[in-house]
């Protein structure tokens, strides 16, 4: 009875313990399942949080594209209407073009038979009538054009009042004055003098006595000698300095391009094609390039803050091979560089890559304070260049920050309507405010009340904006804006170091102005040579503008100056300098739009100094 009683509990315990181990298979499973179902849930949630955030940025870049297209949108017409009229005018137009097109086979057809009948009657021995003028060749005649004419005497020195004057010979170049174009006709004295006094004193003969405009009386012994021409940038070119400076100053300081100038000199009777104008204005821009070259090192050797920006431009591609011309190209990306270097100079230079191999070879040897935007290509810069150890060979510039760009990013996020944004954008803006008051004053003065009334502000600045970057673990404008504050911080603050240190470098930017709105009507430069003497003329004229210069009138001025001048005193030809050096020149040689030019003595160190 017990055995059969231990029979069943062991059969009993068995079958529970079987249905133990089911049990826990089937509990195992759950805990599978579940672990899988919460493994895909954080998967979601974590895919939900990441669509959100995506989402909040589009919503983001929505509101910033409302805000900077509302006054675009607000000012556009309906354009209903005008689309049924328009659609109007262009079947006018074809009907136009088709009656334009019939009329120029008619007129062509007639033309052909008045040739024909042209030619049967010269063979005829019968009059042809009136021919069509064939399409002029070589240099163009002013003297037959209806321009105002001013006369230029062109003396001889060396021969005046000491020989007898019997005639003149003429040239002419196309000149500028205000009001329009000019023919200037250059009248060379010829003079008749002894065969023994036509040779020069250290016996070579006298200027062109060997050309063919001196000729020689065997009979009478006289030679008759011709003035020399003045000394011209552009030599025999047809161009006089006026008009080359009124080229140079429409297209580079008022945004005009050359078609437009094209029309503009032909209303006003002087045909001049833009091929001829971008040529000079290309070699003009090379060659004034030695001015330009002499302020840029004069401001790497002596400037104490060099500003700088850059902008991009399209540059033209190069011509294909024959055979491939219609293949379409696109345009390379070259970019100008200005730098603003204190109250001297504005100088642009001209990259083919926006590189920080190009910013070091732009700025080498320089070791002063260089305000820049924070881009990427100025970190080799201000690292400073190292030796095969690693070790530092010079003194690397000095990084002065940019709070125009740090305010934008803050300007960004309050255009989206986050109140951190508009926080930040109050606290720069106070920060200005401060500064601005103290812009009058001299700069050690300035110094002093920075420390006194902006340094509090912007310690408190940087207090919270690091609190806010700490606590942001988002992507997002907020993340962004103190993001670059707080990596920038150093740079930000470098301006409390010396008083004459600006804020912000709205001046370079500025200065970029000139080329962002002129490229709009240019849309490109030729080639790259050509984007280099751009950036040479650019800089002449900006340069004008900041000491207050008609850039026309200077230019002019200095194309007529510079092939007298000494290549080593160039730097006195800048606009920094030219009041001063214009004042020791001869002001009725400098009236005369060609002619001779006397070089003045080099200034002496108490004039230097007052210059500068």
């Amino acid at each position: 009875m017990l055995l059969r009683d231990q029979s069943l509990l062991d059969e009993s315990t068995r079958g529970m313990l079987e249905r133990i181990v089911e049990l826990e298979q089937e509990l195992a499973k759950q805990r599978t399942v579940a672990e899988q179902l919460s493994k895909a849930k954080g998967e979601a949630e974590a895919e939900l949080a990441k669509l959100r955030r995506a989402y909040l940025r589009a919503l983001e870049q929505l509101q910033l594209m409302r805000r900077r297209l509302f006054v675009a949108k607000a000012e556009r017409k309906d354009a209903a209407a005008e689309q049924l009229a328009f659609e109007g005018m262009l079947a006018e137009l074809d009907q136009l073009e088709q009656a334009i097109a019939a009329t120029e086979a008619a007129a062509k057809l007639a033309e052909a038979q008045a040739a024909a009948q042209a030619a049967d009657g010269a063979q005829d021995g019968l009059p042809q009538g009136d021919k069509v003028r064939a399409k002029p060749k070589g240099r163009r005649n002013l003297e037959q054009g209806d321009l105002p004419e001013i006369t230029v005497e062109i003396t001889d020195p060396e021969f005046e009042g000491k020989a007898e004057r019997i005639g003149f010979e003429y040239s002419y170049r196309l000149g500028y004055e205000r009001g329009g174009a000019r023919s200037i006709r250059l009248a060379r004295v010829l003079y008749k003098l002894p065969a023994s006094e036509s040779e020069s004193t250290d016996g070579s003969q006298a200027p062109e006595a060997t050309s063919a405009q001196g000729e020689s009386d065997e009979t009478s012994g006289t030679r008759l000698v011709t003035a020399p021409l003045p000394k011209e940038l552009f030599r025999r070119g047809l161009l006089a300095p006026s008009i080359i400076a009124r080229i140079l100053a429409q297209k580079f300081v008022m945004g005009v391009p050359f078609y437009r100038l094209e029309e503009s000199f032909a209303h006003e009777g002087a045909a001049l094609d833009r091929g001829t104008m971008c040529r000079y204005a290309e070699d003009a821009g090379a060659t004034l390039g030695a001015i330009v070259l002499a302020m840029r090192d004069d401001s790497l050797a002596h400037a104490f803050c060099l500003s700088t920006d850059a902008t991009g431009v399209a540059i033209q591609p190069e011509r294909l091979p024959k055979g491939q011309e219609r293949k379409r190209q696109a345009c390379h990306k070259g970019h100008f560089f200005v730098t603003l270097a204190d109250r001297d100079h504005v100088f642009f230079e001209y990259q083919p890559r926006h590189t920080s191999a190009a910013v070091c070879e732009m700025f080498k040897g320089y070791s002063g304070y260089i305000q820049a935007d924070a881009h990427a290509v100025y970190d080799a810069l201000f690292r400073g260049p190292t030796g095969a150890a690693g070790t530092s060979t010079a003194a690397p510039p000095t990084e002065v920050g940019c709070w125009s760009h740090a305010r934008r990013k803050w300007w960004d996020a309050a255009t989206c309507k986050y109140k951190l944004g508009i926080e930040g954008l109050k606290r720069i803006d106070v920060i200005f405010a401060a500064d601005r008051a103290l812009a009058k004053l001299a700069p050690w003065k300035r110094q002093i009340l920075r420390q006194e009334h902006v340094r509090p502000l912007v310690d408190a600045f940087f207090l919270w904006v690091e609190a806010v970057y700490a606590q942001t673990l988002e992507r997002g404008l907020i993340a962004s804006a103190s993001g670059y504050a707080v990596r920038q911080k150093t740079a930000l603050r470098r301006f409390l170091d010396d008083g004459r240190l600006r804020l912000e470098n709205n001046g370079a930017e500025r200065a970029l102005r000139r080329i962002a709105t002129g490229r709009k009507a240019w849309m490109f430069c030729g080639s790259h040579d050509h984007a280099r003497a751009a950036a040479n003329i650019f800089s002449l004229v900006a340069s004008c503008k900041l000491h207050g210069l008609d850039p026309e009138l200077y230019l002019a001025h200095v194309i007529r100056v510079m092939p007298y001048w000494p290549r080593e005193r160039y730097l006195e030809l800048c606009p920094r300098d030219w009041l001063a050096t214009r004042a020791r020149l001869n002001a009725a040689e400098l009236a005369l739009p060609l002619g001779n030019i006397t070089v003045p003595e080099l200034a002496t160190p108490e004039q230097q100094q007052l210059t500068h």
